[in-house]
């Protein structure tokens, strides 16, 4: 399975990728698409749909901007619906049984050491939509992410951002 992961962050697997717009979820990532996409279905349809009665109710449909709103804002809800479907139909879950500890991968996590200032870190690299710095989630498609990825322990990656170029020592890679 490594060798696959190895594939994947060549250039021409990125851009199959894109074409395909396959992503890969953690069980965690998967359950909260799903339930995203149930919510938008079951709650927020329904709501769009009496939004529309309502104001269709309040008599002539031609000056009727409060229609006109609820079925713009329907759309626009539909649209969501159908992205998060077709995102939901090319989402695979990733197995981290078979994923290679020696080097940064998907859900790898990892502790960085800034060689500017001497501060450690710990990151997590999660696919982009499972993102959240917050809980120490980056996207592999940052720009941290992909100067981290295929790194190994006592590797130093300098990645570009827009303020220069910043070099992290990689101290140890992980699965949490």
């Amino acid at each position: 399975m490594g060798k696959f992961f190895d594939f994947l962050q060549c250039p021409i697997a990125l851009k199959i990728n894109d074409m395909s717009k396959v992503s890969y979820y953690t069980p965690e990532g998967l359950k909260k698409l799903r339930d995203e996409l149930n919510h938008l279905k079951d709650v927020e349809r329904p709501k769009a749909s009496q939004a529309i009665a309502e104001a269709r109710d309040k008599g002539d449909l031609s000056e009727n901007a409060e229609y006109d709103a609820a079925k713009e804002a329907q759309g626009l809800l539909e649209m969501k619906i159908s992205k998060m479907e077709e995102t939901l139909a090319n989402a695979r879950l990733i197995d981290e049984s078979q994923l290679d500890t020696s080097k940064i991968l998907v859900l790898s996590t990892v502790k960085l050491k800034n060689q500017a200032n001497g501060m450690e870190m710990k990151y997590t690299l999660v696919a982009e939509s499972e993102a959240d710095l917050k809980t120490g989630k980056i996207s592999v498609t940052s720009p941290i992410g992909k100067g981290l990825l295929g790194k190994k322990v006592g590797d130093v990656a300098e990645i570009k951002v827009p303020n220069g170029t910043l070099k992290f020592e990689i101290l140890e890679i992980t699965r949490e």
